[in-house]
């Protein structure tokens, strides 16, 4: 470490030109990195080098920078979005990491979220679980009295819970079988749980699993690894809530 605190990183960066290229690790030195960068600040200072050299900068998403959106998917060193718990990438800062240490950064590995460009990858799977169920029915007029409706203090709090997933992937990412249950589950779950989600509520379960099962996602084994890398830390009472859902409407669809 330099006299002034900053720090060198070695990286080691997945770079893919396209979704039907081979892609491959390439290696890059940083001098002058300071504690206080976040993760994503690093990578500018990365790609701004690399422009300076002549050399094509590496691809990466981002949107709102403060943990809210989901959109800085990253898997560095093993890790879904990195190695401190419930934190987006764009929220994880270099003073998690120690000088000359080496980070290896790569995209979000699943079948479903197929690589655009290096560490860019397709997540619109999960656009087409949410359209296919999770919306309520809306009668247009002046909005209600707040405590028109009332909901149990367990059920908002559960609710609440399971509306905060930012749709991320991390869950998949973490997955050993790339699974969306936690994703799908916390949709469904949110919904089910309000007054405003019942009317569709059999076919938004049935629905939103269905088309979860027809993307390229794997089984849920219950293995707990999707809601530990959690950036919002999603519990997994949300999947079995979502297998009880689905139970009941394939029941009544049966025998109606």
């Amino acid at each position: 470490m330099s006299k002034d605190g900053n720090m060198t990183i070695h990286l080691e960066v997945w770079q893919q030109e396209g979704p039907n290229e081979k892609g491959h690790f390439l290696k890059y030195s940083l001098e002058q990195v300071t504690p206080d960068m976040s993760f994503l600040e690093m990578m500018d200072v990365l790609n701004t080098k690399l422009i300076k050299e002549g050399k094509r900068p590496v691809e990466f998403d981002h949107d709102c920078r403060e943990g809210i959106c989901g959109t800085c998917s990253m898997v560095i060193n093993g890790d879904p979005h990195g190695p401190q718990k419930a934190t987006t990438t764009c929220q994880l800062h270099m003073r998690s990491f120690k000088d000359g240490d080496r980070v290896v950064i790569e995209p979000f590995r699943a079948k479903a979220f197929p690589v655009i460009r290096d560490l860019v990858v397709d997540r619109t799977s999960f656009d087409r679980i949410q359209q296919a169920g999770g919306y309520v029915s809306v009668n247009t007029g002046n909005a209600q009295d707040a405590n028109n409706l009332p909901v149990r203090k367990q059920d908002a709090d559960m609710a609440f819970n399971a509306a905060a997933c930012i749709g991320c992937g991390a869950c998949v990412a973490a997955c050993k079988n790339a699974s969306a249950s936690l994703f799908t589950s916390a949709k469904i779950a949110h919904l089910a749980l309000l007054p405003q989600g019942q009317p569709e509520r059999e076919e938004r379960a049935l629905a939103m699993v269905a088309q979860m099962d027809s993307e390229a996602f794997g089984a849920c084994t219950n293995t707990g690894a999707c809601s530990a890398a959690c950036p919002k830390e999603i519990p997994l009472e949300h999947i079995s809530k979502m297998y009880r859902e689905f139970a009941t409407a394939s029941s009544r669809k049966r025998d109606s």
